[in-house]
């Protein structure tokens, strides 16, 4: 295949289908905020009056983080590095399990809008204030990587400017989520997804056909050394093993399936407890689809492409520009169908941004606001829409930040382990720990961010020797062309390259020990370390400042219904047995969350 310097054009099909996409997502928040506007309440805003279903959530579930980082960074990764990435599908069974099973049960019961407002219940307001910033924080910088990343793509398949896009990306999505809340938000999520498969099938569907059929495909990709699907080496320092992926995105994946608002926030959505598990769990059939898509997309660049490289080749200048090189190349004859593309990485990103938005907006209100000020309903309905817009424009602006941090899907990656990685140790330690007090969380949590942050910007300082993040061998003995006559690439993308590579200093003798060995970690286990510091620490210290000595109530904890809590409780009288439960707490605004619907009800529980 050749570089075409004059394919980076749209048709007028392919505007039309863009246009499409976007006009539905927007209609789609007119509706819901006309539908909803009876039942103005920051309730029904965050979390649609609780009254959702197990399909559309799932859909939600599996489009708010299989964004544009995936559609662009999972097939770019899998053409340098190989399909060990399609391992994550052992660890997206696991998160799905341990979600399901171990922290939804206890947020649902609770009836919390927020998922830091468990950390007041289980210790107390200031380490609910704490991870809270911290969640801020971390969405705010991982919106803005998923708004760069189409932004790119477009850049790159019609010309449009690359700051323009990135502004209409965060525009459009602050306008649905402020009009309409959650429900805009899964809704347009279960419509994006759906234009998310339908891309990755066009370029499945085009490959195959354009390589002589799938045999051709599995061959070369085999001779070329890309069926690498089982490497069990335990080396840690190793960025993609078997090990790496399933515990490191176990760790990492749990963090943001288990504890980020941005998630748990769509199945609490949902109408009774039995629904929002479900959802889970059909959302992982979903997660699978759109791993398998990746994966296939990524062994057809490599088959297209294993005699010219087009990065190696100067054609393009960042790896994550592959996939809209491969549309531009093998569907430039076939009008609408580049647009498609387009609109699934345009999809990925409205479906994720919204959801970080609007999760952003609840934290920011449950947290932030709402104890500690007596607004009406309604006007909390209104700070809710104008906290909405507020994240939009700042996530706006951090996807100029984004723009400096190299390869998307490991950029993304990588924050979503440091940051998520001590939070998700900060809730284990209040679910599974039961003399754990809020001196030790507080410290756990220091002690866990300041390790992961530690190894993952050193990674960033210190990229890994090459001999352990290696891709591997691309080959441009097969090109026909003068990259000097080739202008596919904007001048954006390579000043930012360049000023990325300026970033890393490679000088092997300038770089510490700790270069060589913490710092080379692989990325995925960032998340594992920082959970297990936290974990650890928060343990000692809670042991030391008297944690045996306090009272929890024990719906904070996991495992309430279990069978050795169902055998404590029996010796007790029913009597005895209602006083370990919640009491209403009128300061913080709860109901008494163990008679949420769906849960067991007391001769049950005995």
């Amino acid at each position: 295949m050749g570089g075409q310097g004059d394919a980076n054009l749209f048709s007028p099909w392919d505007y039309v289908v863009f246009a499409a996409v976007l006009l539905i997502s927007a209609i789609i928040g007119v509706y819901y905020a006309f539908a909803g506007r009876r039942k103005s309440t920051s309730d029904e805003f965050l979390t649609g009056g609780r009254s959702m279903s197990a399909l559309p959530v799932a859909l939600s579930l599996t489009a708010s983080f299989m964004s544009a980082v995936t559609v662009l960074g999972t097939p770019a990764d899998i053409y340098r590095f190989g399909a060990i990435y399609s391992m994550f599908a052992f660890s997206y069974v696991l998160v799905v399990i341990i979600c399901a099973e171990i922290f939804l049960p206890v947020f649902y019961r609770l009836n919390i809008t927020s998922t830091y407002e468990y950390l007041e219940l289980r210790f107390n307001k200031c380490v609910r204030i704490l991870g809270t910033v911290i969640f801020i924080i971390e969405m705010v910088l991982y919106t803005g990587i998923v708004i760069y990343a189409p932004a790119l793509a477009l850049n790159q398949v019609s010309g449009f400017n690359l700051w323009g896009a990135m502004t209409a990306t965060g525009l459009v999505c602050t306008f649905y989520c402020t009009m309409g809340g959650i429900k805009a938000v899964i809704w347009t999520d279960v419509f994006q997804i759906v234009i998310m498969v339908a891309g990755f099938v066009a370029v499945i569907i085009r490959g195959v056909v354009v390589q002589g059929g799938i045999q051709t495909i599995i061959n070369d990709s085999y001779y070329g050394g890309r069926l690498n699907f089982w490497d069990f080496d335990p080396q840690p320092l190793r960025r993609h093993t078997f090990w790496t992926i399933l515990i490191g995105g176990t760790f990492l994946w749990v963090g943001i399936y288990g504890v980020n608002q941005s998630q748990v926030q769509r199945y609490i959505s949902c109408k009774t407890k039995g629904q929002a598990k479900l959802s889970l769990y059909l959302n992982l059939i979903g997660l699978l689809i759109i791993l398998a898509c990746a994966v296939l997309c990524g062994l057809i660049l490599y088959s297209v492409y294993k005699d010219c490289d087009p990065w190696t080749s100067n054609i393009i200048s960042a790896p994550d520009q592959l996939m809209p090189y491969l549309v531009l190349d093998i569907l430039k004859d076939y009008p609408g169908v580049p647009g498609l593309f387009v609109a699934c990485a345009y999809s990925g990103t409205l479906s994720t941004v919204s959801s970080s938005i609007n999760a952003l907006a609840a934290v920011t209100i449950e947290d932030l606001i709402k104890p500690y000020t007596n607004l009406s309903e309604n006007k909390l309905a209104w700070t809710s829409k104008g906290m909405s817009a507020l994240y939009g424009i700042l996530c706006i602006a951090m996807a100029a930040v984004a723009s400096f941090m190299g390869s998307v899907i490991q950029a993304a990656l990588s924050i979503f382990a440091m940051v998520g990685g001590p939070l998700l140790g900060l809730f284990s330690l209040g679910l599974f720990f039961p003399f754990c007090n809020p001196v030790g969380a507080v410290v756990g949590l220091f002690f866990g961010f300041s390790m992961s942050l530690w190894a993952g910007i050193g990674a960033q300082l210190y990229p890994p020797l090459p001999e352990r993040s290696r891709p591997l061998p691309l080959s441009i003995a097969g090109c026909n062309f003068s990259t000097t006559d080739t202008n596919w690439t904007s001048t954006t993308t390579e000043s930012t390259m360049t000023m990325v590579t300026n970033l890393m200093p490679l000088d092997t003798s300038e770089r510490p020990v700790l270069a060589d060995y913490w710092y080379s970690l692989s990325y995925l286990y960032f998340s594992t370390l920082g959970t297990i510091v936290t974990i650890l620490v928060g343990v000692i210290v809670s042991l030391l400042s008297g944690g045996l000595k306090q009272s929890v109530n024990h719906d904070y904890l996991f495992g309430r219904q279990d069978f050795a809590y169902n055998i404590f409780s029996c010796r007790k009288s029913e009597k005895d047995a209602k006083d370990q439960w919640p009491k209403p707490n009128s300061e913080q605004g709860h109901e008494n969350p163990s008679f949420v619907k769906d849960d067991l009800s007391l001769s049950e529980f005995k």
